[in-house]
């Protein structure tokens, strides 16, 4: 069995910014000499998630709405009580969703739906650096 370790970094914009990671991802999959097992994608941080959806405007608009109704930014949160921050909207975004997914890498490929691509969501309330970690293991 082998392990690769590939990273990826984003400057984002925060308040749900979408990113099609997908490409991304494949890169760091071609270059591990890895053509069947899992990737693993994890982002490191408390306000951001990783998580899959047809990456079109009117899907990217209808995520961020409804993540806006699930976890209002204008109401009240015992986080922003304690730290001033303003983001506990984003943390309980971020919890709901999760930082990481696993795919499938069969014959140097993952599999993924035609219309399904890898997004990473940043739900801070401010643009951020971000860095996320591709695993693939396999034979």
């Amino acid at each position: 069995m082998s392990v690769h370790t590939g990273y990826l970094e984003y400057e984002t914009k925060g308040d749900s910014h979408i990113i099609d990671i997908t490409d991304d991802v494949m890169g760091v999959v071609d270059g591990c000499g890895i053509e069947n097992g899992i990737v693993a994608v994890f982002a490191t941080g408390s306000t951001v998630a990783v998580t899959t959806l047809e990456y079109e405007p009117g899907l990217i608009h209808d995520l961020q709405h409804a993540l806006e109704r699930i976890a209002p930014r204008d109401i009240e949160y015992k986080h922003n009580e304690r730290w001033h921050d303003g983001n506990g909207h984003s943390h309980v975004r971020a919890s709901l969703l999760g930082q990481s997914e696993s795919f499938p890498l069969i014959d140097g490929n993952l599999l993924l739906g035609t219309w399904q691509q890898i997004i990473f969501i940043d739900l801070d309330n401010r643009p951020r650096s971000r860095k996320l970690v591709v695993q693939v293991v396999g034979d």
